[in-house]
């Protein structure tokens, strides 16, 4: 292809395969990924069914482990062969290790024929699909954007954006329709295997449309010069210069990304359903339709980044999601379940608890097994989605949960009563709540659809501006010697850890508080914190030469500089990474 700075306005039919390839290659192997989280209950019975509760407490670890905590890792492994070896085959590899992982989970028999084998070997897969999906992405917008002309590089990158919306779809319909052809009793038995089966079709046809794609022009023009890299990995983070970039990167601009991600779709999806007690299939009704509605904006504000800047459409998009995320949950509650709102207003509910005796309920995943009475009011309440007002009791007796005018005492986790005691205090808390006019799930007939639809583009496009040109921006902000390394840290620690673990935290708050739009400080917090960061030290990288240091780059001091590719190592040394 030609210099990537001198294309004409109309694109080839080559172009069109390389953004299909990566777009939809980033598709799949996101749908294959949300497949366990969407079946994780079910997987759940499957795998660990038979042990013990100490090894489950280590599986449930490993396994949320590897859907976030191991994609830095991935990042690093990967990225460190995609500046070595090529984009091409690189992202090539990575598709194949998640389809054929997640392949595999679908022919893994359960606990009870083999074992616990059973759950070893799973939790080796999803560690696989957390790794490569590590790659994946800064794979894709590395070889998208080092083959986009300059004057439009926003604009096509921005296609590798849709598979954060389109996958989550993709995967909810597969399930939903194979619960639908095979029946709920077929689905729980064997059916939940085919969603994992079909990711067979996915992969072969994203690797049929990869193996026809060239390796990126500027990656073979640096290796033609013999300007590669030999330690792409101490070049990235062992100096200084491209080090404060990767910070910059993190904290100036992915972090806030990832959690206005995050809370425009899991955690608006979540407060559906927990918190304003609508049923599964229709808030994902309501969120499939919102996230098709929004997905061509994606391009849309990567178009806007090649005219205006990058810089500015994310930062404005930062800052409005800073403002406008308490009143649009607030609006929510309001337009999808008004007997909740009048209910909270009507009956307040209370915890009068020693404050010694709470604790905060930070529970990423899932395990952590609470036993003071304080601690089981509280994550009753949080659980149904309900605010309450904190009240410190003035002796250490047992918390008791104050609902209108009746109280009722909650218990110790502990001991032989412990079982009949959490029977006694769920009936007695539903009757309560029930006295109280407090709703046990949302009335369709009372949700204001277009306004709820409404909100959930709102936040939709928000996810679109501070999305859609961030891989124009990871792309430019580094040269091409190490892009692919440098890029993939920090989009997947922003990703995986500031955004992964914000349903968690969120939850952890809305408990320790009592307010069910307290978890929205969370992501305000670090939107807050990477619009200040963004504004003082993101650099504007739009019109960036691909091929050239960046010219917010400082000078490479002499003495930190690593050998190009054609420099020959020392006798006797190994390659230094």
């Amino acid at each position: 292809m030609a210099n990537n700075d001198s294309r004409g306005a109309r694109m080839s039919r080559g172009d069109r395969r390389v953004l299909i390839a990566s777009s939809l290659g980033a598709v799949f192997e996101a749908y294959d990924f949300y497949l366990a989280g969407s079946l994780a209950v079910i997987i759940s019975k499957q795998f660990f069914s038979g042990v013990n509760p100490g090894a489950a407490f280590v599986f449930t670890l490993l396994s949320f482990a590897a859907g976030f905590a191991v994609r830095p890792f991935g990042s690093v492994v990967f990225g460190r062969i995609g500046d070595k070896i090529g984009r091409k085959y690189t992202f090539l590899f990575t598709i194949s290790v998640m389809g054929i992982s997640t392949f595999l989970i679908g022919l893994l028999p359960g606990f009870n024929q083999i074992g616990i084998a059973a759950p070893i070997i799973f939790i080796f897969l999803r560690l696989l699909q957390g790794l490569s999906l590590g790659g994946e992405y800064s794979g894709a917008a590395t070889y998208v954007a080092e083959h986009a002309p300059a004057a439009k590089r926003g604009a096509w990158t921005a296609w590798i954006q849709t598979p954060a919306t389109l996958s989550l779809l993709l995967s909810l319909v597969v399930i939903l329709g194979a619960r639908y052809v095979l029946g709920d009793d077929a689905f729980t038995a064997w059916g939940w295997r085919v969603p994992f089966l079909l990711s067979a079709v996915l992969l072969a046809a994203s690797v049929w449309i990869r193996l026809k794609l060239h390796e990126s022009p500027v990656f073979t023009r640096m290796k033609k010069q013999n300007k590669g890299s030999r330690a792409p990995l101490k070049e990235a983070f062992g100096q200084w210069r491209n080090l404060r970039l990767s910070l910059i990167a993190l904290f100036g601009l992915v972090a806030g990304q990832a959690v206005v991600l995050y809370t425009g779709q899991f955690y608006a999806l979540f407060f559906l359903t927990q918190t304003l007690k609508v049923d599964i299939m229709t808030a994902n009704m309501l969120i499939g339709i919102a996230l098709i509605a929004c997905t061509p904006f994606f391009i849309l504000f990567g178009a806007l980044s090649d005219r205006v800047g990058r810089k500015p459409v994310i930062m404005v998009g930062l800052l409005i999601a800073a403002f406008a995320y308490f009143p649009l949950f607030k609006g929510l509650t309001h337009y999808v379940n008004p007997a909740l709102e009048s209910a909270l207003e009507r009956s307040p509910i209370s915890v009068v608890a020693n404050p010694a005796d709470c604790s905060f309920q930070f529970n990423p995943t899932g395990t952590a097994h609470f036993t003071n009475s304080c601690d089981i009011a509280k994550q009753a309440l949080a659980k149904a989605g309900l605010s309450y007002r904190n009240v410190a009791a003035t002796d250490s007796s047992i918390a008791f949960v104050r609902v209108g005018t009746d109280s009722i005492p909650a218990y110790v986790a502990t001991g032989p009563q412990a079982k009949q005691e959490e029977i006694r205090f769920a009936a007695a808390l539903t009757g309560a709540l029930t006295k109280a006019g407090y709703p046990r799930r949302a009335d369709p007939a009372q949700i204001n659809w277009g306004m709820a639809l409404l909100i959930l583009i709102c936040l939709g496009l928000l996810i679109t501006a501070t999305y859609g040109p961030v891989a124009a921006v990871l792309a430019e902000m580094f040269p091409t010697r190490i892009r692919y390394t440098a890029v993939s840290l920090p989009y997947n620690i922003g990703n995986g850890w500031f955004g992964g673990f914000l349903p968690a935290t969120a939850f952890a708050i809305v408990a320790a508080s009592g307010d069910i739009y307290a978890g929205l400080w969370y992501p305000v917090s670090i939107i807050a914190l990477t619009f200040i960061f963004g504004m003082v030290l993101l650099p504007e990288t739009k019109g960036t030469d691909l091929e050239a240091e960046p010219a917010f780059q400082p000078p490479e001091p002499e003495n930190e500089r690593y050998p190009s590719v054609h420099s020959p190592p020392k006798p006797g040394g190994a390659d230094p990474g």
